[in-house]
C-alpha cells in the first residue's frame, strides 16, 4: 500500500502515523532514517513491554515505498499535554501524574537490550557543535563524576508522550530508551519543558512557558516524595542532559549552549583575587 492512500494521524521530525488495519497504527520513518534505527526501536519496544509497563504492543517492521515502518497497537485516548492545554485549571494533577507515572518507571530494570545510558550521553556530548571543545571536555568531566544506574529511564518522557486511556495512562514513544541514572531522566523531562518554548515571544508563548514552570515544579516536588530525590541531587544533570540535547538539532539549541556556557562558567567568588 502507498503511503498516500494512508490515513495521516500524526507526525513528527523522524516519523509520520499512520491508521493501519484493526486496532494498529504505522509508524513510518522518514526516507532519511536508517532501517536499522527501526530495528532498535522495535528491540528496544519488546524489551520494554516484556517489563510489563503500561506501553502498546510492538508488532513487525514493515516496508513502504522503500520507508522502514514498525507496527505498534493503536492507543485511542488524547495525551497528557493536550488535557493540560484544553484545561489548564489541570496543572496540578497533570504534574502528579507525570511525576508518579516517571517514579514508577524508574523501578522497573530493564534487559541489556537497552543502550546504556552514559555512553548514549558521553557520544553526543562529544558531538555537540555548538559547544567549544572546552565546554564538551567539561560536560564529559561532570558526566564522569555522576553516579550510575541501571533503571530503565525513557529519554524523552514528557506530557506528550503520555495517553491517557480509560484504563488508565500508556507511555509511548520508546526510541530514546536507556539503562542507567533516573535522574537523568529527571533532568532529560526538565530540559525539554524548560527550553522547548521560546523565553520571548508571543504572550500566549510565554504564558504557556509560565504554567509549564510551574508544572515542572509540581512534578519535582511529588518525583521528590514519591523517591526521596532532592534538587541539590538533580541540579548536577541538568547542564550534562542539555549539552548532549544539542547533538539533536533542537530548535532551543543555541539557548541550550548558552545554559551550558553559563552552567559551567566560574563563579564570580572563585575568579575574585
Amino acid at each position: 500500500m502507498a503511503h498516500e492512500a494512508m490515513t495521516l494521524l500524526a507526525e513528527g521530525r523522524t516519523a509520520e502515523v499512520y491508521a493501519w488495519g484493526d486496532g494498529a497504527i504505522l509508524k513510518l520513518f522518514r526516507d532519511w532514517v536508517p532501517r536499522d534505527q527501526a530495528e532498535h526501536e522495535a528491540e528496544v519496544a519488546r524489551a520494554v513491554s516484556a517489563s510489563g509497563l503500561p506501553v502498546p504492543w510492538v508488532g513487525e517492521i514493515v516496508d513502504v515505498d522503500g520507508r522502514a515502518g514498525l507496527v505498534y497497537e493503536r492507543i485511542d485516548g488524547p495525551s497528557l499535554l493536550d488535557g493540560f492545554m484544553k484545561r489548564p485549571w489541570t496543572l496540578r494533577p497533570t504534574g502528579l501524574i507525570l511525576a508518579r507515572l516517571h517514579a514508577e518507571l524508574h523501578k522497573t530494570h530493564i534487559a541489556a537490550a537497552v543502550p546504556e545510558q552514559r555512553r548514549r550521553l558521553g557520544r553526543k556530548i562529544e558531538q555537540a557543535g555548538l559547544l567549544s571543545s572546552a565546554l564538551r571536555s567539561r560536560a564529559l568531566e561532570t558526566l564522569a563524576g555522576l553516579p550510575d544506574g541501571d533503571v530503565l529511564c525513557h529519554g524523552d518522557f514528557h506530557p506528550g508522550n503520555i495517553l491517557m486511556t480509560p484504563s488508565g495512562p500508556i507511555v509511548i514513544d520508546w526510541i530514546d530508551a536507556t539503562r542507567g541514572h533516573p535522574l537523568a531522566d529527571v533532568a532529560r523531562t526538565f530540559v525539554i519543558g524548560r527550553f522547548g518554548i521560546p523565553a520571548s515571544g508571543s504572550l500566549t508563548q510565554r504564558v504557556v512557558r509560565a504554567c509549564v514552570n510551574r508544572l515542572l515544579g509540581i512534578y519535582e516536588r511529588e518525583y521528590g516524595r514519591q523517591t526521596g530525590a532532592s534538587h541539590a541531587e538533580i541540579a548536577p544533570w541538568l547542564p550534562v542532559v542539555a549539552a548532549a540535547r544539542i547533538e539533536e538539532g533542537v530548535d532551543e539549541a543555541g539557548a541550550l549552549a548558552a545554559y551550558v556556557e553559563q552552567s559551567f562558567a566560574p563563579s564570580r567568588k572563585a575568579t575574585r583575587r
